[in-house]
């Protein structure tokens, strides 16, 4: 069930402060942080993880390729977010994502058209193997701004916006009301220029009006890829699409997600009950738990200029944990 909220207070330009980007800022961070063990435990529950013949057809069916290059994807959107805040002197933070009930954190579904909602319930926010209520949450958070012409809203609550697009357009205009604050080169990261050839960069490293440039391009990104751009036209422009591994370079994610709902879900790896587990299984969500402790911590080093010399390494060893926990009939936990 979806409750409706009290409507927040708006905040016009003049009230707007450094203070409430700050906090917008780690709140985009939040959101993109949220959606990689979500995504990652639904793509890990699959069995098969790739289709049984490799052809360009195949390939683009396949739901773990499909959430594989949406995860990738949200790890951009993480080093997009951080790279924007540490432009506003926000070296932003990484703390432990909750997955509770039908609640997105920093989501509130209720604001979004109910005929559109409607179509992607019932809905879970807890973390799951890829089913009916895991892939209907994956479209709602991706779920577009269906009105393009509804204008920017500062809100003094940051938690009241109902769609990741509505989130960044306010992101966008606060940003812009303060871009003479934008310093550039600050604790900048690019990990992923070698799969966007035709993004001209990936970090800000200019300042003030220039700086903004920059900071709206990032935005264009993370919205043209997630809920895309046009519900008109939603393919992405070629100047946002991967151009190295991604086996549907032109769609977005709610595009993508949207895919994997009509068709039909593939067999996948369930939780047993935790009263049923052995002294191994839970030796195995330790360890996860662990792993993924690590991560956060080398998440707040990169992002805070130091340089860990380990990321890859968590990243990968976090996503092995994860499978070898759904293997063993264990659901993943973070926390």
């Amino acid at each position: 069930m979806i409750l409706t909220k009290e409507e927040p207070k708006k905040l016009s330009k003049e009230e707007w402060t450094m203070s409430h980007l700050k906090e917008l800022l780690q709140e985009a961070v939040n959101l993109e942080f949220w959606t990689i063990p979500f995504y990652m435990s639904a793509m890990y529950s699959v069995k098969n993880r790739a289709p049984k013949e490799h052809t360009p057809e195949s390939m683009s069916a396949d739901p773990y390729q499909l959430i594989r290059t949406v995860v990738n994807q949200e790890m951009l959107h993480l080093q997009c977010a951080s790279n924007i805040a540490n432009a506003f002197g926000l070296s932003p933070t990484f703390d432990a994502p909750k997955y509770e009930g039908t609640t997105v954190p920093y989501l509130d579904f209720s604001k979004d058209k109910p005929e559109v909602v409607n179509n992607y319930l019932p809905y879970s926010a807890e973390i799951g193997p890829l089913d009916k209520e895991r892939i209907n949450a994956m479209c709602l958070i991706e779920i577009p701004e269906w009105d393009e012409k509804k204008e920017a809203v500062l809100y003094d609550d940051v938690k009241s916006y109902g769609s990741i697009g509505e989130l960044y357009q306010a992101l966008r205009y606060g940003a812009e009301l303060l871009k003479n604050e934008i310093k550039g080169g600050v604790k900048q990261v690019d990990f992923f220029s070698a799969f966007y050839r035709n993004m001209p960069d990936m970090k800000i490293t200019e300042s003030s009006e220039t700086g903004f440039n920059q900071v709206d391009l990032l935005i264009d990104l993370i919205t043209d890829q997630g809920e895309g751009p046009s519900k008109k036209d939603p393919t992405i422009p070629e100047t946002f699409q991967n151009t190295a591994d991604d086996v549907q370079p032109e769609d977005d994610h709610f595009e993508k997600f949207n895919e994997i709902k009509k068709g039909t879900l593939p067999e996948t790896f369930i939780g047993k009950p935790v009263s049923e587990y052995t002294n191994h299984d839970k030796e195995l969500e330790k360890i996860l738990i662990e792993q993924f402790t690590a991560l956060r911590e080398a998440l707040r080093q990169l992002f805070d200029g130091e340089n860990p010399q380990d990321f890859f390494v968590i990243m990968s060893s976090v996503g092995a944990s994860i499978r070898n926990c759904w293997e063993n009939g264990v659901t993943p936990k973070f926390s």
